[in-house]
Order: structure tokens, then sequence, then C-alpha cells
């Protein structure tokens, strides 16, 4: 039987400070690389695809020039140019500071291996993905531009990318920390477990994100989890805060631990 192989997405709503430009929190990264080293250690069998946001970088940019509605001419262009180099600027400090704490993450740019049709991924070269995973190694992926064979350019999700990759990969559980404790109902309770069947009574409750996020924030987020634990039967997906210490060590370790919110397909409760 393979080992388990987990996806983790580092929201950019919380690895960075999203009000103010290219603000990262570097302490809260240290202690999330530091987490995601220990849990390593504990569990040597563990299989990891790391993902992260663009946060207070690549959303700003994008912003300004709208990229992810699409690219027609120079100064588009530009924009797109320019919101790719600030994603991986965000990247190279999430890579360096895994690296120093003894990670082995390797950063594989979407940009450079997907191509997107109307603003989702629609082929994605995973070999080098797979390679890394095998060799014992954590790829490392994140919100990045893409060529797109109907708007020309456009902005891809850490989750959309995680979906495409999905279906091929087959990981047992993904883990998307961000602010919030988990999916928030009316009385700002964490809503414990979304299925396909309960989605429509969660609908209201379902609100963008704070700050400049140009990916559809938490209500893209949960539909596109939804589809996912729809079509993957026993997958596990866990939206759920990353800022309290030891959070991602215990969801990486201890499953049944995990707080936040659970979405799965249905087919049967959720592990306790």
């Amino acid at each position: 039987m393979a080992a388990p192989l987990v996806f983790v997405k580092l929201g950019g709503s919380l690895i960075t400070d999203k009000r103010h430009r290219e603000r990262a929190r570097l302490r809260l990264l240290q202690r999330m690389a530091a987490e995601v080293r220990s849990a390593l250690d504990e569990r040597p069998d563990l299989r990891l695809l790391l993902g992260h946001g663009s946060g207070s970088f690549g959303h700003w940019e994008a912003a300004k020039y709208d990229t992810r509605s699409g690219v027609r001419g120079a100064a588009g262009w530009m924009g797109f140019a320019r919101v790719s180099a600030a994603a991986l600027r965000l990247n190279r400090l999430v890579t360096e500071t895994f690296l120093r704490a003894g990670v082995p993450v390797i950063s594989l740019q979407p940009a450079s291996a997907v191509l997107a049709e109307d603003g989702d991924p629609l082929h994605y070269h995973d070999a080098p993905i797979t390679a890394a995973l095998e060799a014992g190694l954590v790829p490392l992926i994140f919100g990045d531009v893409a060529f797109d064979r109907r708007r020309g350019g456009t902005i891809l999700s850490t989750e959309a990318l995680f979906v495409h990759l999905a279906p091929r990969l087959r990981p047992q559980r993904i883990l998307l920390l961000g602010n919030a404790p988990g999916v928030l109902d009316a009385q700002r309770q964490v809503i414990p477990r979304i299925t396909p069947e309960s989605l429509p009574q969660v609908e209201a409750c379902l609100r963008g994100a704070k700050g400049r996020d140009v990916t559809g924030g938490m209500a893209d987020k949960v539909h596109r989890m939804v589809r996912l634990a729809a079509a993957i039967p026993g997958l596990r997906i866990r939206i759920m805060g990353g800022g309290e210490a030891g959070a991602l060590y215990r969801a990486l370790t201890q499953p049944q631990a995990a707080q936040g919110t659970c979405i799965d397909g249905g087919e049967e409760p959720p592990p306790r």
C-alpha cells in the first residue's frame, strides 16, 4: 500500500498580511515549517504536497491589472509578468524558510507547467511532482499566473491546482489552512462538516475573503472542495485555522484530533 499523501495549503491570508503590500508573516512561516519538520520526524512514511497562496504579494498586482479575467495587449502582459514576479518573491521566502527548518521542499512553478482554459487548469505537466514525491522531497506549488487558451492569461489558485492534481495523485487528505478556524455559520460558529447534501444549507453563510483576493475567497474554496470530495470516495478535506501553535502538526499526525470544517462526499461519517 502506498504511503499516505496529504495536500497542504498555507493560505495567503495566513502567511501574509493582506492589508499591506508584500508583507509576509515570517515568524508564523518559521513556526509552520518547524511543525511540518516535526510531523515528518514522527511520521516518516508521510508524503506531502505543499502549496501556498500569494496573499499580499500576487493579489495586489493581480487586482491592479485584473489578470484573472484575461490578458490582452502590452500593458496586460506586463501586468501578467509582474504578478508572476510577485508570486515568486513570496515563494522564495517560503522555500528558504522551509529549507532552513530541514524540510526538503523543492519549488515547482505552476506557470511553467500548467495550461488553462477559461480560468481553470486544462493540462498540468505533473511528472516533476511525482518524481519529487518518489525521491522523498516535498514538492511546493503556489497560486500563480497561467497561459489560458481562451483568456490569453489568467490566475490559478492553489485550490484549483489541488483539484486538478487530486484525481491523479489520489491524496488521502487535503488540509487548507487560513486565518478563519473553519467555515462559519451565521452565528460565527465553525460548521463541523459539509457534504454535497448539506451544502445548500450553508450557502448563505459563505462570504468572500477579507482583503485583496482575486480567486474567489471562501465561497469558491468550499464549492471546489465539495465537488472534489464527491468525485473521490474516501477523500477528507479540512478547512481550518493555522494561527494556533501546533494546529498544523496535530492535523498531520493526529487526523482524528484536527479541528475546523471537514468536507467529505457524505458516504460515511468522518473519523473522530
